[in-house]
């Protein structure tokens, strides 16, 4: 059998194993996160080696390798399941996590810190364009997602903007809908930048998962219409919770 050679979807036979059941793993895990298993259970191994033309050797090292990054559990008289949805966050408009999950169900924020300092750290400063001497404010949110930990967002705004922002609910509304409200101006875009690392102890402990797991590292820089940098913040997110998404349209000269 063939196993997703490169030019076709499918690796030939004569290619390594540890090839053959990463291509494999690659689309079973593109199925996943595309719902094309609704319910939540894969076919088994002799159906996979059908749909996919392989091997069932390859078919059961790829499910080796999803099972080993936490997306698969494998149980005898069960079969093969999706451990949790992922669940999707688009990187082509500008929108507020708990925005973007309306439907999936309640976001909710603990508030670890909403405060003024007068030192903001200097590449924040630069971000922000802050004159010299002028302080930030500073908010740090644990984002929980039907009550269990998504993602960690730290946060820094000009005073003028962030003071009105920490007398209002932090804990049950995005920061964008906010600051609309406190500027009388709509958002405009944000500069994204996404990051793949692993979580060090002190995060890992905040979002349950172990310490060196994957999660998603946004930097995102969000300005007015006019262009006036208002919210440089950084984001750690699940990685096994979350999938990033967006559509891209090709553009000509």
């Amino acid at each position: 059998m063939n196993d997703l050679h490169p030019g076709t979807g499918r690796a030939s036979s004569s290619s390594p194993r540890a090839e053959r059941a990463r291509r494999i793993a690659d689309v079973l895990r593109q199925q996943i996160s595309g719902d094309a298993f609704p319910d939540g259970v894969l076919p088994d191994e002799r159906a996979l080696t059908a749909q996919l033309d392989a091997s069932r050797n390859a078919v059961r090292e790829a499910l080796g390798l999803l099972r080993a990054e936490g997306v698969i559990t494998r149980r005898q008289g069960v079969g093969t399941t999706v451990v949790r949805p992922k669940y999707g966050h688009g990187l082509d408009r500008l929108a507020g996590l708990a925005e973007t999950l309306i439907g999936y169900g309640t976001v909710t924020n603990e508030v670890r810190a909403a405060h003024v300092v007068t030192e903001p750290p200097s590449a924040v400063a630069e971000r922000l364009a802050l004159p010299p001497g002028a302080g930030a404010v500073h908010l740090e949110r644990l984002r929980r997602l039907d009550g269990e930990p998504l993602s960690l967002d730290t946060t820094y705004l000009p005073t003028d903007i962030g003071g009105p922002l920490l007398e209002r609910d932090l804990a049950n509304r995005d920061v964008f809908a906010v600051l609309e409200e406190i500027t009388g101006h709509r958002l405009g875009h944000a500069e994204v930048t996404v990051h793949a690392v692993t979580a060090d102890p002190d995060t890992a402990a905040l979002l349950h998962i172990p310490a060196g797991a994957a999660v998603f590292a946004i930097d995102r820089l969000t300005r007015l219409a006019d262009g006036r940098a208002v919210d440089a913040e950084t984001i750690h997110i699940r990685a096994d919770r979350l999938v990033l998404r967006a559509t891209l349209r090709r553009g000509y000269a």
